[in-house]
């Protein structure tokens, strides 16, 4: 029996094998999440679902700015994003759409019927950065 009520069951589709397979939500949102920042553009996920107050974070937390809506078969995925400066936006956010669809339903076999990308913010580069494009440039 699965801790959590929030578990997906996945009917182990093999003849004469009985019994299920579980997959907890946040493990759905953990994929959706890495797939999401392996897209060129994406600065990173936004925390701030409720608040407003897009929160950069790391890689150690990326099923934060991902809220998951998981079926007996079927996925919805919201996901809130930070892109980065001078990226055109509709194209990153068609590619998040791709990326996470294909990664979900590779992993676990449920079927994602939609992907929403909220753009929370945009990132600027550092002043740093700033300063090394401008050395190489001289």
């Amino acid at each position: 029996m699965a801790d959590s009520k929030r578990d997906i069951v996945v009917t182990i589709p093999q003849e004469g094998l009985g019994g299920s397979i579980r997959i907890a939500d946040d493990v759905v949102g953990v994929i959706a999440g890495m797939a999401a920042t392996e897209v060129p553009g994406v600065a990173g996920m936004s925390g701030g679902l409720g608040g407003g107050i897009a929160e950069m974070l790391g890689r150690k937390n990326l099923s934060k700015g991902v809220k998951v809506e998981v079926g007996e078969k079927e996925a919805a995925v919201d996901l809130f994003v930070i892109v980065e400066y001078g990226v055109r936006i509709p194209d990153v956010a068609a590619q998040i759409q791709v990326n996470v669809k294909q990664a979900i339903e590779g992993m676990t076999g449920l079927n994602v019927v939609e992907v929403n990308v909220h753009v929370q913010g945009v990132a600027f580069a550092s002043s740093e950065s700033k300063e090394e494009d401008n050395m190489r440039v001289r």
